[in-house]
């Protein structure tokens, strides 16, 4: 390969980067790369790139030379310094109208400043969320770049060929400005570790409640994985439960340490001996039914970690100005990414029918499964407490919904606490203004003030 005859670089040859390498070559891109470590380079040609379209280089000049104009440099490295490491070898090698791409999961804020940084020097700066894991990369992630229209256009054509195809459609769709894609990309890992969280309370409810084995539990999440559930993350959940440890021959996921709980000190296991459990009697109820509460219980606490993360979306799109499409959002993580799943089409559909849908709760499809399944919701996370089975985020969840559905929440007593111990002052419920009451005068006479209408003062730790 000639140089100046690869249409993109690529800088970072860990996992993720070798593979979005190998998935641009496979559709048909000439890809320059370049890794801090030559030996890594050498040992990636040599290996897996051999015979490809793939041109290896060894420094930042012969990397930059490599690439055609207007160069596209994409930087798969660690987020945080690192990044600004690579932007400040690669940023004064490259010419007006060139692109720098930064695929990792930095932090949006850092996405706003570099890309200002650069655009004041002509260069172009796309922060993109990548999500799929290793196996998305190399066959097809989900894609979401921010930056400036202008910037996007010049690389589209390479980014929507490799991201992954649902119906016809690339996973992949311009997000917004600056850091518009990282910030998208920043609210779909946390749905992801909800997602997670929910389905291991799912197994601690069965597995401790009903002392379900692994490979029952096995045949419940593959069950549950041809209905409403169908996702990503509920099928390898399935999978894992079916894995034999060769050493032991037991189920290898009980042979995993629980890393969050246990730091092999033994302190653990002794204070749970010392603590005082729950006294209750062995599960007698009807197994099929409770496993189908624990089903919709699970269904109904995704909808409204879903429902907080595009919440998330829509007030960061205000806040910064981004004119976010929450229905391309959810178009673009139905395919590739870990929180790929059937329900998405749903979303969709929700935004289609309103794109200004103020809480995806009050969408007809999912009223309607929040009203059939909360009554089983409500059996589940009550007889995991009664049984002392932990559940944290399908109990927030559940307290997510009554919150919201509830016409007046006790903050009113909150307020009355402010304005006692700092005067913070408070609104009321009868009439405009912003008072401010002496709680503590002896007469009878009405303490309350109105003072001068002014934003409440915010609440601060520590008061």
């Amino acid at each position: 390969m000639t140089p100046n005859q690869c249409d993109i670089g690529l800088i970072g040859l860990a996992v993720m980067g070798e593979n979005l390498a190998l998935n641009m070559e496979s559709k048909g891109f000439s890809v320059a790369v370049f890794n801090r470590t030559t030996k890594v380079t050498e040992e990636f040609a040599a290996g897996r790139a051999k015979n490809k379209k793939i041109q290896s280089t060894r420094t930042m000049e012969e990397f930059v030379g490599a690439l055609t104009r207007p160069r596209k440099a994409m930087i798969m490295v660690k987020a945080g310094a690192p990044v600004d490491a690579v932007i400040s070898q690669l940023a004064p090698l490259l010419e007006k109208g060139d692109v720098i791409i930064d695929g990792g999961n930095s932090l949006f804020t850092d996405t706003q400043r570099r890309g200002k940084e650069l655009e004041d020097k002509g260069i172009h700066f796309v922060g993109m969320g990548v999500s799929g894991g290793e196996e998305g990369a190399l066959k097809g992630p989900s894609l979401m770049p921010g930056g400036s229209r202008e910037s996007w256009e010049i690389i589209a054509p390479i980014f929507r060929k490799i991201a992954a195809q649902v119906d016809g459609e690339p996973c992949c769709r311009y997000m917004g400005p600056d850091g518009a894609g990282h910030y998208v990309k920043m609210v779909h890992n946390g749905i992801e570790y909800g997602d997670i969280q929910l389905i291991c309370e799912a197994y601690a409810i069965l597995k401790d409640i009903l002392a379900m084995q692994a490979a029952e539990l096995a045949d419940v999440f593959a069950e549950w994985n041809k209905g409403e559930l169908d996702s990503y993350l509920i099928e390898i959940t399935s999978e894992i439960f079916r894995k034999i440890d060769p050493e032991t021959g037991k189920p290898l996921v009980d042979m995993i340490l629980d890393k969050a709980g246990q730091k092999g000190t033994g302190i653990w296991t002794l204070q749970s001996k010392i603590l005082p459990q729950p006294r209750v009697r062995k599960f007698k109820g009807n197994r099929m039914r409770f496993i189908d509460a624990v089903r919709d219980a699970l269904y109904a606490s995704k909808i409204v970690s879903y429902t907080q993360g595009m919440e998330l979306l829509r007030s960061g799109s205000t806040e910064y100005k981004w004119n976010l499409n929450l229905s391309d959002i959810a178009t673009i993580w139905r395919g590739g990414c870990i929180i790929r799943a059937k329900f998405l089409n749903r979303i969709v559909e929700a935004y289609q029918r309103d794109a200004a849908l103020h809480n995806l709760l009050l969408g007809r499809y999912f009223t309607k499964i929040i009203r059939k399944a909360q009554r089983n919701w409500r059996v589940a996370v009550s007889t995991a407490i009664k049984h002392g089975v932990a559940v944290p985020a399908f109990s927030a969840s559940l307290a997510y919904f009554d919150s919201y559905r509830q016409a007046r929440l006790p903050a009113n007593l909150l307020q009355a606490q402010r304005d006692f111990f700092g005067a913070h002052t408070y609104e009321r419920v009868d009439k405009p203004g912003v008072f401010h009451t002496e709680w503590m005068e002896s007469d009878q006479k009405p303490a309350e003030k109105p003072t001068e209408p002014k934003t409440p003062t915010p609440h601060h730790a520590g008061e």
